[in-house]
């Protein structure tokens, strides 16, 4: 089956040296060929993140203060800034494992762990190599801790985009835009442009960001980025909940891909993106929630239904192999020769007639997680019947255990050590 356009069909592929090199008549077996039967389940493309915090898989049950979109975002802040290169393996193997086991084969991911930035995003894919994913990591850059923590994120997304080869690739990030000075603004520019690289950016999520920008810069976000010459074809915008219409057409004119992560806002109560608006080139992401795409297309489109706009689910779904494609420079998603074997077998059994026009609502209403059998990357099984074929589940959660309780114990010592500063900060006021 393929997404865009819609099409099911029944016809074997062959797949050689990670591609898909036969299909249908001509994918004749050979001798010493493994064949595989599939006896009336689906093959589906593997499904891929536009935007995701494989970190955040440590967040799942740390203490938050108070509720709505500041609290999870203060719980996001604290999480980064207690990471440590452990607990970076950790959430990605555990992060990613969960994708695996939810037909995800690849992933774009902005990482930040600003105690510990030099070879974190080295750290990120060791998490993920034997779980086998495909994935595009990008540091995310702040001046959270000042022009010399600037600096290291952006040596840090660098020298990985120069080392990063074969499933896993570099990308250059950023957040918090309202807060980069123009230096920073510059400084990106002047590394983005002479890379193949894709820019992987937070804009419109905080729905305070636009007028802290206008008070400190007198531009919204999109303006000083647009000024910059940090918004085209390899830019990766996520969330955009709260653009306007008019910034929004602006960032579709120049080419930018739009991610939309709707169960990540609504768990922030951040609001809720005009998706209908994301145009040719909307995306689903992930963020902070599981690496589960169908489960976060699927709140997509209810969701989007549920305001009266609604969304080409499909479409939205090929966009995201269009954007893993364009990152690795291969063609990624159509079940065609000469693409890339990332692929996933299902085993579901429709209860109605499946054909190219019915596909929509097989997808969502009918697929999840549970019917994901099998899954392959870059032409070699990860996942078989259910199992990992790299690493041990236990094992893994076992190792993402340990690191979220140092990582949490660090957590509270952060906040105990900002609290202490606020009371001497007010008591030499006083």
């Amino acid at each position: 089956m393929e997404l865009e356009p819609a099409s099911v069909e029944v016809a074997p592929l062959r797949v050689e040296e990670g591609k898909i090199v036969a299909r249908g008549d001509d994918a004749v077996a050979r001798e010493g060929d493994e064949i595989i039967e599939l006896n009336g389940k689906l093959v589906l493309p593997g499904l891929v993140s536009a935007h995701h915090h494989l970190y955040s898989t440590l967040l799942r049950g740390a203490p938050r203060e108070g509720q709505g979109f500041a609290a999870e975002q203060t719980a996001l802040s604290r999480l980064e800034d207690a990471l440590d290169l452990d607990g970076v393996q950790a959430a990605a193997a555990a992060g990613g494992l969960e994708g695996l086991m939810a037909g995800t084969t690849a992933l774009v991911d902005l990482h930040a762990s600003p105690n510990a930035i030099a070879d974190s995003l080295s750290r990120v894919a060791r998490g993920l190599s034997d779980v086998g994913l495909r994935a595009v990591l990008a540091y995310s850059v702040t001046e959270r801790l000042g022009a010399l923590g600037r600096e290291e994120g952006l040596d840090e997304s660098v020298a990985f985009i120069k080392r990063a080869r074969g499933r896993i690739r570099g990308a250059f990030g950023a957040h918090d835009i309202d807060e980069l000075s123009d230096d920073a603004l510059n400084e990106l520019k002047a590394v983005f442009d002479p890379s193949n690289a894709m820019l992987h950016i937070h804009v419109g999520e905080d729905p305070l960001e636009e007028g802290r920008s206008r008070a400190r810069w007198s531009k919204s976000p999109v303006e000083r980025l647009r000024a910059a010459g940090l918004i085209g074809e390899r830019t990766i915008i996520a969330q955009g909940v709260h653009l306007s219409w008019p910034e929004l057409s602006e960032v579709l004119d120049l080419g930018a891909w739009l991610v939309h992560s709707p169960r990540s806002n609504m768990a922030s109560q951040t609001g809720t993106a005009a998706a209908a608006k994301f145009g040719v080139r909307g995306c689903i992401g992930t963020d902070t929630q599981g690496l589960d795409v169908l489960a976060e297309a699927q709140t997509a489109w209810l969701r989007a239904r549920d305001s009266g706009q609604p969304i080409d689910v499909l479409r939205y779904l090929a966009n995201g192999h269009r954007l893993a494609a364009a990152a690795f420079g291969q063609n990624i998603g159509p079940l065609r020769v000469g693409a890339i074997a990332d692929l996933v077998i299902f085993d579901y059994r429709p209860p109605t007639p499946l054909t190219a026009e019915t596909l929509a609502p097989h997808v969502l209403n009918g697929l999840t997680s549970r019917h994901v059998e099998s899954v392959m990357v870059d032409g070699i099984w990860r996942l078989w019947a259910r199992k990992p074929l790299a690493v041990k589940p236990e094992d893994v959660a076992s190792a993402a255990r340990a690191a979220a309780k140092a990582t949490w114990a660090r957590m509270a010592e952060g906040k105990g050590a900002a609290k202490r500063k606020a009371t001497v900060v007010e008591a030499t006021a006083q």
